[in-house]
């Protein structure tokens, strides 16, 4: 009697645990025109969403945001020194604490980084080739 009793326990726990099993659906893409990493050409131009929340400040530091709240996206003018001292000015765009953009050195030459805030106004600043920058947004 007691093992019939035990046995039922279990079918019903068996059935209970296969009914109770739900297949999970993938993860959804959501469609949007947020880019998950900032590219350096990705300040060149403005898209047409990116168009449609289009915002200037002329009293803040940026030149301007795309986005909604929560995922703002801001473009900056920035200059500095590389490792050695040489002075390199350029922009960038930021969404959060990371982003992308083009820097110029002293002979003209185009240089595409890689951009992390390290404080208020401050830049940690890497290229392709592992040179560090120091920036400060203008």
């Amino acid at each position: 009697m007691k093992m019939l009793s035990n046995l039922r326990i279990l079918i019903i726990m068996m059935a209970l645990g296969i009914i109770s099993c739900k297949k999970e659906k993938p993860p959804q893409k959501i469609n949007t025109f947020y880019k998950e990493v900032i590219q350096p050409d990705d300040r060149k131009t403005i898209t047409p969403e990116e168009a449609k929340t289009y915002h200037s400040d002329a009293h803040r530091q940026y030149e301007y945001r795309t986005g909604k709240s929560g995922h703002y996206e801001y473009n900056y003018d920035v200059s500095g020194y590389n490792a050695v001292g040489d002075s390199v000015y350029g922009n960038i765009n930021i969404e959060g604490k990371c982003g992308a953009g083009i820097l110029t050195n002293i002979t003209g030459g185009e240089i595409e980084i890689t951009a992390e805030w390290i404080d208020y106004g401050k830049l940690k600043v890497v290229d392709k080739d592992g040179n560090e920058y120091n920036l400060q947004v203008n």
